[in-house]
């Protein structure tokens, strides 16, 4: 009976582990440099999958279907539901005013959502791209991401440890 108990407890242990990571929060990888300079290749972060609200600028692991294949990708959160962006002399506009994006100094070239066939992000979808602007496959060219191809937000990182800690 006491092994019984023990090999229980492990059980119990596993099972709520797998929760946690399958409904609450994971590691997640960055892979390439399409977050660089914040985010670097091979960095270890946690997601969180259960966030109450997406904002402006949260980190969000998304997956979505690229040549027939899906893959996790990592964005930043640009536009929200009933935006219109528009980016034009290296400088962000959202509903025709200046938004400073103090975390990056990589040029964006020109884009609207227009050009997207959009005049403003439809209810439950985001605009996402990659802080480093001239090499991230982001909204800019697979379109607006619905809701729930956002797997969740970017929260904590782990590795390298000296980037260990809260991702702001």
């Amino acid at each position: 009976m006491k092994k019984f108990k023990e090999i229980l407890s492990y059980v119990i242990i596993i099972v709520a582990i797998v929760l946690f990571r399958t409904f609450i929060a994971t590691p997640v990888i960055v892979d390439g440099d399409s977050m660089l300079p914040n985010l670097k290749d091979n960095q270890v972060m946690i997601l969180y999958k259960l966030p109450k609200e997406l904002r402006r600028f949260d980190i969000v692991v998304v997956e979505h279907k690229v040549k027939d294949k899906k893959e996790n990708l990592v964005k930043r959160i640009i536009g929200l539901p009933g935006e219109d962006v528009e980016y034009k002399n290296n400088k962000l506009y959202i509903n025709d005013k200046e938004v400073e994006e103090d975390f990056i100094d990589v040029k964006t070239n020109d884009f609207n959502l227009a050009s997207l066939g959009y005049l403003e992000i439809p209810d439950n979808y985001y605009f996402v791209v990659g802080d480093n602007r001239g090499d991230s496959l982001d909204s800019r060219v697979l379109g607006i991401i619905p809701k729930e191809e956002i797997e969740g937000k970017i929260i904590f990182s782990l590795f390298p440890f000296n980037t260990f800690g809260v991702i702001k």
